[in-house]
C-alpha cells in the first residue's frame, strides 16, 4: 500500500473527518547525473560561502531576504515554523462551488484523499456522494511541508481527490495578440470541419510519453554501440495564402484516417441530425438501420 504523504482532517461546518493524503500521479522523466565531457568524472554541487570559498554545512544555512541595498534579514527555520498558518493540520472547507466554474488554469497537482481509519469511511462516503450529486467542489486551505495551499476537493465514483490550486495573483495575464484579423467565413467553416473530422472520445490511455521512450532507447543504443536516428525536422509555418488549401487537404486526410464511429447508441433523431449536417439526401424516408448505415458511410 502506498505511503501517506500527509495526514490530518477535513473540516466543514461542525463535521471533521480524519483523512490521509496520497500522491495521485508519478513522474516518469528520465533523470541524469552530470559528468565532465570526455571523462567519467561526476560533477556535483556544493554549498559554498561566496566570500571565503569554503563549503558550508547544511545545518549552518539559514534563509534570508534583501530588504535594502546590501542589507539582509535572516530567518531561522523555527521562526518560519512559528508563523505557519493552519498548524492544526486541518483542511478547512470554507465554501462549496460548482466544479465547472473553476477554470482549468488554476489546477496545479492532484492527490487522493482517503479516510484515515475504517470507522471514518461512512462520513467520508457521505461527503463524497453529496459533492458528486451536486457537482460541487469544496474550497479549502491547508499547510503541507511548510507551505500553504489553496485547494479544491472534488468527488467521483465514491472517492475524493484534492487539487492544489494557484492563487489568483499567481495567474498571469494572457499575452496580447495585436492586429489579429477576423477569420473569413469560408476559412472558419473549413477549420470547424477539420476539428469535427479529428474529433473523438477522450481516451487518456491512447497517449504515451514518446519522448521518454526515445531517450531510453537512445541510452540503450549508445550502451550497445549502435547508431541513433534523428527525428525529422518539424514542418514550417503555413503561408497565409495557402491556408484554405492546407485546411482542405487536412480535412480529407483526417477523414481517411478516422475510425468508424459507433452510432449504435444514438437515437433516430440524433442520427437524423447528423445526416442533415452531412447533407445526406432522402434521410426523411430512411429507417433507423438505413440512416445509421448512410451516416457511417458519409462520415
Amino acid at each position: 500500500m502506498p505511503r501517506a504523504i500527509w495526514s490530518g482532517a477535513i473540516s466543514f461546518g461542525l463535521v471533521t473527518i480524519p483523512v490521509e493524503l496520497y500522491s495521485a500521479t508519478s513522474d516518469h522523466t528520465v533523470h541524469f547525473n552530470q559528468f565532465e565531457r570526455g571523462t567519467s568524472d561526476r560533477v556535483r554541487y556544493k554549498r559554498v560561502n561566496e566570500r571565503t570559498g569554503e563549503e558550508v554545512e547544511f545545518s549552518d544555512i539559514v534563509k534570508g531576504r534583501e530588504v535594502d541595498d546590501g542589507q539582509f534579514v535572516l530567518l531561522e527555520p523555527d521562526e518560519l515554523a512559528d508563523i505557519a498558518p493552519g498548524r492544526s493540520r486541518t483542511i478547512d472547507i470554507s465554501t462549496f462551488v460548482d466544479l465547472d466554474e473553476i477554470d482549468p488554469i488554476f489546477f496545479q497537482k492532484t492527490y487522493w484523499l482517503a479516510p484515515a481509519k475504517k470507522e471514518y469511511a461512512k462520513p467520508y462516503a457521505l461527503l463524497s456522494k453529496a459533492m458528486e450529486s451536486t457537482n460541487r467542489a469544496g474550497i479549502a486551505t491547508f499547510v503541507m511541508r511548510g507551505k500553504q495551499y489553496l485547494t479544491a476537493i472534488r468527488a467521483r465514483d465514491g472517492r475524493m481527490s484534492l487539487e492544489t490550486l494557484y492563487f489568483a495573483d499567481e495567474i498571469r495575464e494572457p499575452v496580447e495578440i495585436e492586429d489579429a484579423p477576423a477569420p473569413r467565413r469560408n476559412e472558419l467553416k473549413m477549420a470547424s470541419s477539420l476539428i469535427e473530422s479529428m474529433s473523438e472520445a477522450w481516451r487518456p490511455e491512447d497517449y504515451r510519453d514518446t519522448y521518454t521512450d526515445r531517450v531510453n532507447k537512445l541510452i540503450k543504443d549508445k550502451a550497445a554501440g549502435n547508431e541513433s536516428v534523428a527525428e525529422a525536422e518539424p514542418p514550417g509555418a503555413t503561408e497565409v495564402t495557402d491556408l484554405m488549401e492546407a485546411l482542405r487537404q487536412s480535412v480529407e486526410s483526417a477523414k481517411g484516417r478516422r475510425k468508424p464511429a459507433d452510432l449504435s447508441g444514438l437515437s433516430k433523431s440524433e442520427l437524423d441530425e447528423r445526416a442533415r449536417d452531412l447533407h445526406i439526401k432522402g434521410r426523411s424516408k430512411m429507417k433507423r438501420a438505413e440512416l445509421e448505415k448512410a451516416v457511417a458511410k458519409a462520415s
